[in-house]
């Protein structure tokens, strides 16, 4: 599939650029070369007009001129809330984040407020909050296990406050501009996307015997085709409060306290008790070389299948069988009690037995204009969770994890350039630590985001800076898998 080039439309990016540039004569006082300059940022991405008082101001799309970043997703209307983000002057977490909360209002099948996941979150440079070197937020969603009873086992949610997490280190912009976004979405509908309409055809009817998701996802019987409005004014209410009283009031709060009275009479009860302990994390990733490179996954099952099989591919090629095979070990050994990581990647695994089904997962990557990245994989452990809404919040319970969704994602870096080379978030079941690897190996090696699809039943988000970022805007490509109808969104 042809790439999407992320190029810079030759606008003022950087202060010493801005600092040589005269309008109809007018010259840059010292005063005002010395404040630039005090701003510290050697990428400074602003519109000009701004410098002078005119033009949109920072936060509002428009404000940064030329080069953006990028964004890739499976979903179209999320990859387009999170480019306007970066429009805005955020950072890759910032639509990272974004991106996220949309995700949870234009794919809820797999992604929601009462579901999870795992992301990578690079800061470029010697002087980066990480010191240039990749981590992983983990915010997998737990069994619900505070109440009894219920006919459908929960999870506890996570996304909003693993997203929360990821913005606290690494955001620029108020977190409520981002829940502002999904709101605005919730609230006013937006398009069914091909991804969205495939996913509630498999699973129409049984979803529908829930009145709550049959009034959002079959208002007129049968399930929102493709095109068709999806509004939800209930996760529009949920999201409002979130942003004016704050993401813990869900964990110990109003919202808290709402979610343990509600969620009993939708046979999925999760209580104050799972909602307060439940808590997301910093650790360190699961770290491989690759010629001058090293290449970042999280230490999940999927993280660890996914680097497996990259190495399998490292070393010999274009052996996807193989690799596969090494993949679905890898996550059934790190199952099991005592598995070192060591050994799961490097020493001998036995065959994997019997694959589980796996839950399904959707992926997206982000890329800002100063080469810092995220790449996320979420899901809610089912297509649609455990297909009941709770009741009055407007958004499903994710199932507990039963047999846990393997999240592959993978972030390639230079440690001595101290930058940004390539983002993979992988998707597909069982396929997705194989999408993971596959795409990777392949962008690394040939230098173009997927020019092959990667092995069924797998897909693969893909952005790529083939001469590093920063240092070379013009080589940033990204790719969405087409066969998941999501959206690369050229960032000029």
């Amino acid at each position: 599939m042809a790439p999407t080039p992320m190029m810079h439309s030759g606008g003022k990016t950087s202060v010493k650029r801005a600092m040589s540039v005269s309008l109809t004569g007018l010259r840059v006082s010292a005063a005002l070369v010395s404040g630039l300059m005090l701003a510290g940022c050697s990428t400074v991405n602003f519109a000009w007009d701004s410098v002078f008082g005119g033009g949109p101001k920072a936060g509002q799309p428009g404000y940064v001129s030329g080069f953006l970043g990028g964004v890739v997703a499976d979903e179209p209307n999320a990859a387009l809330l999170g480019r306007q983000v970066l429009s805005a002057g955020g950072t890759a977490a910032d639509a990272a984040v974004a991106i996220g909360l949309s995700l949870a209002v234009t794919l809820p099948s797999r992604a929601g407020l009462g579901g999870g996941g795992v992301c990578l979150a690079y800061s470029s440079g010697r002087r980066g909050i990480t010191n240039g070197i990749p981590e992983t937020i983990l915010f997998l969603p737990p069994p619900a296990r505070g109440l009894g009873g219920g006919d459908r086992r929960a999870a506890v949610p996570m996304l909003a406050r693993g997203l929360f997490l990821l913005h606290a280190r690494h955001g620029r912009q108020p977190f409520e501009t981002m829940l502002s976004g999904a709101e605005q979405m919730a609230r006013a509908g937006v398009p069914v996307s091909r991804a969205l309409a495939r996913d509630l055809a498999l699973v129409a009817g049984p979803l529908f015997a829930d009145p709550g998701a049959r009034a959002v996802f079959g208002p007129a019987g049968g399930p929102l085709a493709q095109g068709q409005a999806l509004a939800q004014p209930e996760l529009a209410g949920t999201l409002a409060q979130l942003r004016s009283s704050g993401v813990g009031d869900l964990y110990t709060g109003n919202l808290a306290r709402r979610v343990e009275q509600m969620s009993p009479s939708a046979g999925v009860p999760i209580g104050t008790a799972d909602l307060r302990a439940a808590l997301p994390s910093f650790v360190a990733p699961v770290t491989v070389a690759f010629n001058e490179d090293k290449v970042a996954f999280p230490p999940t099952e999927g993280g660890l299948a996914a680097a497996s099989a990259f190495i399998t591919l490292r070393g010999s090629g274009a052996d996807l069988n193989a690799a596969m095979a090494r993949s679905l070990a890898a996550a059934a050994r790190a199952r099991q009690p005592g598995a070192t990581t060591e050994e799961i990647l490097n020493g001998p695994l036995p065959p994997p037995g019997a694959v589980p089904l796996y839950p399904a997962s959707t992926s997206f990557a982000t890329l800002d204009p100063d080469g810092n990245a995220v790449v996320c994989a979420l899901t809610m452990n089912n297509l649609f969770g455990t297909g009941r809404m709770v009741p009055g919040m407007g958004f499903l319970a994710a199932a507990s994890p039963a047999s846990p969704p393997l999240l592959a994602a993978g972030l390639a870096w230079s440690e001595s350039r101290h930058a940004f080379h390539a983002a993979v978030g992988g998707s597909g079941q069982a396929g997705a630590p194989l999408a993971v690897a596959a795409a990777l190996s392949t962008v690394l090696r040939t230098g173009q985001p997927m020019p092959s699809l990667v092995p069924e039943p797998g897909r693969a988000n893909v952005i790529f800076c083939a001469r590093y970022l920063p240092g070379s805007e013009s080589s940033c490509t990204g790719a969405a898998d087409p066969r998941e109808g999501g959206l690369s969104a050229a960032a000029n």
